[in-house]
Formats: C-alpha cells, sequence, structure tokens
C-alpha cells in the first residue's frame, strides 16, 4: 500500500484564457492506494479538498467555489484506482475521477521514483469541467478553456506488508 503524504503533495491546476493564464491550487486531503504488481488489481482513493481551491483571487476563487464547482455540496473530488498497467516507475492507471457528484473514468500516466522512506509521485492530466457537466465561467470579455489542466506532486510511504 502506498500512503500520500497531504503535507507533501502539491495539486496544481492551469486554465488558460485570452488575456492569461490562471494558476492555482488545491490541497490533499488523504491518498491511499493498494496495488498487486503481478495483477495489476488496484483499490483505494485520493481526495482533493474541493474547497481549499485558490488561484490568488479571492473574488476568482469566490466564483469558483459558487458557480463551477459548487464545493459546498460538492466538497471532496476523488480518483478512484482500479487498475495498473506498467512497472510502478512509468504506470498507466486506470480508475474512476469523482467531481461534482458525478463519476468519470479515467487513465492517468503515473511516474514513481523511490525515496529513502517511499515514493516520489508525479502526474499530469486534463480535466474536461465543461464537458462533465460543470459551468463555464467565460464572460463577455472574459473567455476561458473548457478543460483544465492538473499536475500533482506527491510524496508517498510504502506501507509495511503492501
Amino acid at each position: 500500500m502506498l500512503e500520500l503524504n497531504p503535507a507533501q503533495t502539491r495539486v496544481e491546476f492551469t486554465l488558460s484564457d485570452i488575456l492569461h493564464t490562471v494558476h492555482g491550487t488545491f490541497k490533499l486531503k488523504r491518498g491511499t492506494v493498494h496495488y498487486d504488481v503481478a495483477t495489476g488489481k488496484c483499490s483505494g482513493e485520493i481526495v482533493i479538498d474541493a474547497r481549499s481551491g485558490d488561484s490568488g483571487s479571492e473574488a476568482r476563487d469566490k466564483r469558483m467555489h459558487k458557480n463551477i464547482l459548487e464545493s459546498g455540496q460538492y466538497p471532496e473530488i476523488a480518483f478512484l484506482p482500479d487498475h495498473m498497467d506498467g512497472p510502478i516507475s512509468k504506470a498507466s492507471i486506470h480508475g474512476l475521477f469523482r467531481i461534482h457528484g458525478k463519476d468519470h473514468e479515467m487513465t492517468i500516466l503515473v511516474e514513481a521514483v523511490p525515496t529513502a522512506s517511499g515514493l516520489d509521485v508525479t502526474t499530469h492530466f486534463s480535466v474536461p469541467y465543461v464537458r462533465w457537466g460543470m459551468k463555464n465561467p467565460s464572460t463577455l470579455f472574459l473567455r476561458v478553456g473548457d478543460t483544465v489542466s492538473i499536475d500533482v506532486r506527491a510524496a508517498g510511504r510504502i506501507q509495511p506488508g503492501s
């Protein structure tokens, strides 16, 4: 089992618009992944605090939480892995991505590097939030993309017996 350390995990998002690019972060609440390298079977959950989304603009964040994520109603974003292909160092992990109250199938490429205390894990993927039923915050003068890019860097500890 791999247990992710919330204090050593960084979840960053990038959303492009015509005038500039918006960057921000979310915080990991918890994350554990059970995996069997022989069969590829995975289980567990990686949970992000949707309410922690921070782009550096109080007004923009208020709109994001109220109108797009509706984080008061949907306070968590989660990835629930179910299958892994490839070596742990560079694996494709399939599972369900839960956001805004709905599950979406997703496969993400994860790279892991051994450390003295476990693994450093990185991944990059895109979330087509508009296609998945969330509102696009574009206005007459502000046009943003309908997909948000996510970058994750996490430190994890391998639990004994896993």
